[in-house]
């Protein structure tokens, strides 16, 4: 047996574990053979896949111990999400609390329990919010994170390289973008279901913007991959599937999928632009209308991973419940 798959065999501890992408890592990594914890906020019934740990809330004052006994690697997907309409007074310092404080108080008691690697499920939004077209975004550029969000996230990147210096726990960093699958919620979970109604939407003219996304079998892939191979260790990858579209390509290929014609109208951007920021939705127009690309070659090159999955399949996969 190598090295690599003793490290294989080990128990994984994965946050996160019933949400959108946790639960569809667990459902992989069990597939595979690999021993499970999951790490749940609230009590849950065993499911016989993995053994659920209560931990509560996520912050700077989070026990970790029982959830971190004889755990070879984890996998932190737990996290305060980005929201459109944010209730709290102080963004900032709500998601300081959960993204920065609870990542490292846990990343901190993992090196001190032993386990080896620590993958951390980041976000796009660290390398900031939007491209000029043709010019993605890569591992190397500087960080420029735009909103409470992403300055969360980046704190919490740059906190766990310190530690990994200091202990010698491997840090492996993902920054996915929009990610896309069955159950998928927020404003794309909507453009699938307005496109499956049959609603015009008045984007058939946005065909010179460009997106990335990644499907979620392909981030959770990669994420397997990054548990265990050697050359993960330290790194920070950028994720995709690997063909950006325009919006208006994006929602075409959506009616495919759904066997339907999406109903475009071809308003002008410009006028799109100008509705949005008249009814206060600039951020909202800038997802539909904008650029965000990223380059996920370095992946490639590093762990010779591929996506499995292409764009067309994951979107079939991603209205499979709307189509049933």
């Amino acid at each position: 047996m190598t090295e690599t798959d003793s490290a294989a065999d080990g128990l994984k501890l994965v946050t996160g574990a019933t949400g959108f992408v946790g639960s569809v890592l667990v459902d992989q990594l069990v597939a595979d053979g690999v021993a499970v914890r999951g790490a749940v906020r609230r009590e849950v019934t065993a499911s016989g896949s993995f053994e659920p740990v209560m931990v509560g809330g996520i912050d700077g004052a989070t026990e970790w111990a029982d959830a971190l006994a004889g755990v070879d690697a984890v996998v932190h997907l737990a996290a305060r999400v980005h929201v459109m309409d944010e209730p709290e007074t102080d963004p900032l310092e709500a998601f300081r609390g959960v993204n920065v404080e609870g990542t490292l108080r846990l990343a901190r008691q993992a090196a001190e329990a032993g386990v080896r690697r620590f993958v951390f499920v980041s976000s796009v939004k660290v390398n900031g919010e939007e491209t000029p077209t043709g010019q993605p975004f890569r591992e190397a550029d500087a960080p420029a994170p735009e909103d409470p969000y992403g300055v969360s996230k980046r704190e919490a990147e740059d906190g766990l390289r310190a530690l990994s210096a200091e202990t010698g726990l491997e840090v492996v960093i993902i920054r996915p973008p929009l990610v896309y699958g069955p159950g998928v919620g927020a404003n794309f979970g909507s453009l699938l279901r307005w496109v499956h109604k049959g609603v015009p939407l008045p984007l058939g003219a946005v065909t010179q913007n460009r997106r990335s996304l990644v499907a979620l079998d392909n981030l959770v892939d990669l994420i397997v991959t990054c548990l265990d191979h050697p050359a993960a260790a330290g790194e920070t990858f950028l994720v995709a599937d690997g063909e950006d579209v325009s919006t208006a390509r994006l929602l075409r290929k959506v009616g495919d999928a759904l066997e339907r014609p999406a109903r475009l109208v071809p308003v002008p951007v410009w006028m799109l632009r100008a509705g949005a920021s008249a009814l206060g939705k600039r951020e909202m127009a800038r997802r539909l209308l904008g650029s965000l690309q990223v380059d996920a070659s370095k992946a490639r090159e590093v762990l010779g991973w591929v996506p499995p999955v292409s764009l067309d399949e994951g979107l079939r996969r991603a209205v499979a419940p709307l189509r049933r």
